[in-house]
């Protein structure tokens, strides 16, 4: 299974989905194609695997693997499979296949090898993802999943504008560490949208809180992830990362404050924890990597199971605001034991995964003497517990009890993914040596050392009396947050305006007097006696009606003709690419 790179089961097994009119072989694809992955990747794949192919005489590396490709592999197939087990319940077959994509394309930008095909599963990883926005069923789902596909479509042009640079300045197609050039800050610029770094966060917490509640933990996996790895391969040790990453750990904790509504605070907090990923890789050690590493591969499974139970309370409900919630938790005791184990985890506590993976980053950063980066880290974690933690599930779950809500029976299926993934949080944090020996460098850190469980436990302890102290005034208020995605959503009925609508009647008018030529040209060469004497009839009728009417006159080609129009754009894009490979 190793000579083939592990996309292609999964966008085999979308396609299969997507054909599929039976819905309980449809679902079982749905989980085995991951867990397929999983088996390739523990026994059929090796560090120094590769598999390359020849393109345009262009040598292109479709799969290669190497520790810190197989660690984020891992955790990317196990994501999938929970993923397919809680959206079990689900009979929409394109939800189905565009999450199987979804997760695929991610798998395929974690083995590429060159950067021509890490843009291609980039710009796919992007499409897919969007319509499990769009899917999402909500008012503001098909506003959001636009917004989305808009920024990241800006985020994968500025990516493969980076890339072209890059050939076009000598730099080899290989996925290796760029330097700091135009090149380099142009694709570090991608990188950082599907990062969300701060400023260019917007989108996550605009639109993942849309997405179905299947679809929303699909999201949470793949996407801030896949860039916390093209960072961690291609910009190790560029140290704007490093207040970049502190950045986004306190600002996704500060606006967790103001949300109201629950999917969207578990939003902000993955902008915060990913900011931990992004720390990590500037100090670009060998022991800040591994903690990227390790604290990618613990958050993708805890925020995987937060948002699982937060789903499992829309779901149940039908209501998604802290004010619209609370007073429920004896009507799914399961669903909030299951949800508060992600909680702990993520608030680092001891024997959860955020207890052994949050703590290497910290420690590398502890190692390079960046003090004022280790307490700004600290206080994130401690804003993480109090809002993930204590915030959410009381404001949620606890509280008067009431009787206006409406609890429906949560999917069985539901809770066996929410079951399996707190076996996994809780089985990482008691033996974290699991996790440490799949990191890409050998690890000497010890996290249950006396001081680091001390000072955790009384940190989370005045943490939680504090909110105990306070919780009546740090209840949701039903207010919209503003964000920087006012930015854009603003300016864009004056972008139609003035950008959109000119360049829509350009293209238009192109397109009409291109398709013209094109139909009198083709009489002319069959017929030239007919040909002329059309055209004299086209000049006479536009003398009579005017250019637009002759216009409208000529008609629309035969579909050759726009075949070979879609021909000729290819041959001129070829051309050029060969000349920059040159």
């Amino acid at each position: 299974m190793a000579s083939f790179p592990p996309v292609v089961i999964m966008v085999v097994a979308a396609l299969l989905v997507s054909l599929i009119p039976v819905s309980i072989v449809r679902k079982v694809i749905a989980v085995g194609a991951p867990l397929l992955v999983l088996a390739q990747l523990i026994w059929g794949l090796e560090a120094g695997d590769s598999w390359k192919l020849t393109w345009l005489t262009m040598e292109l590396e479709p799969l290669r693997a190497d520790a810190l490709s197989i660690v984020f592999g891992y955790v990317f197939a196990i994501a999938a499979a929970l993923g397919g087990i809680y959206a079990w319940h689900l009979g929409d077959r394109f939800q189905q296949a565009a999450a199987l994509g979804y997760a695929g394309t991610s798998l395929g930008v974690v083995f590429a090898g060159d950067l021509l095909t890490l843009v291609l599963f980039w710009e796919l990883m992007a499409l897919t993802s969007a319509y499990l926005i769009w899917a999402g069923g909500f008012p503001g789902s098909r506003d959001a999943g636009t917004r989305y596909l808009f920024v990241h479509m800006v985020g994968g042009s500025t990516l493969l504008a980076g890339v072209l640079w890059h050939l076009g300045t000598g730099g080899s197609l290989d996925f290796t560490l760029f330097e700091g050039s135009i090149a380099g800050w142009l694709v570090l610029g991608g990188f950082a949208i599907n990062a969300a770094v701060v400023p260019l966060h917007a989108w996550l917490s605009d639109a993942y809180p849309e997405a179905g509640v299947a679809g929303s933990v699909f999201l949470s996996a793949f996407t801030t992830k896949t860039a916390v790895y093209v960072l961690a391969r291609g910009f190790a040790g560029w140290e704007i990362l490093i207040f970049l990453g502190v950045i986004m750990a306190l600002y996704g904790v500060v606006f967790a404050v103001l949300e109201n509504d629950i999917r969207r605070l578990l939003a902000y907090h993955i902008i915060s924890q990913v900011g931990y990923m992004v720390a990590g890789v500037g100090i670009g050690t060998e022991i800040a990597i591994n903690g990227a590493a390790a604290h990618a591969f613990a958050h993708v499974l805890y925020k995987g199971l937060l948002f699982m139970g937060a789903g499992a309370a829309i779901y149940a409900t039908g209501r998604r605001t802290l004010t619209a919630l609370g007073g429920i938790a004896h009507r799914m005791p399961t669903v909030v034991v299951l949800y508060m184990v992600g909680a702990f985890a993520i608030s680092a506590f001891p024997l959860f995964s955020g207890f052994v993976s949050k703590s290497l980053v910290i420690y590398g950063a502890e190692k390079e003497h960046l003090y004022w980066a280790v307490a700004l880290l600290y206080l994130a974690s401690v804003g993480t517990f109090l809002h993930t933690g204590l915030k959410l599930p009381y404001f949620t779950w606890f509280g008067p009890r009431r009787d206006d809500i409406q609890v429906g029976r949560v999917p069985r299926t539901m809770i066996v993914a929410m079951f399996l993934a707190a076996v996994l949080c809780i089985g990482i944090g008691i033996f974290p040596v699991v996790l440490y020996n799949l990191l890409p460098y050998k690890n000497t850190y010890e996290p249950y050392t006396a001081d680091h469980v001390v000072r955790t436990l009384q940190m989370l302890g005045f943490t939680a009396v504090g909110f105990w102290l306070l919780r009546g005034r740090l209840g949701g208020e039903a207010t919209i947050t503003i964000d920087t995605d006012w930015l854009y959503r603003k300016a864009g009925r004056l972008v139609g305006i003035l950008v959109q609508t000119p360049l829509e009647a350009t293209f238009t008018c192109f397109e009409v007097l291109v398709n013209g030529i094109a139909r009198r040209l083709s009489v002319l060469a069959n017929t030239p006696a007919a040909g002329w004497s059309g055209l004299l009839r086209l000049t006479s009728y536009a003398q009579r009606n005017g250019a637009e009417a002759a216009l409208s006159f000529l008609g629309r080609p035969p579909v050759g003709f726009a075949l070979a129009a879609v021909l000729l754009t290819f041959a001129v894009v070829i051309l050029v690419a060969q000349a920059l490979v040159r």
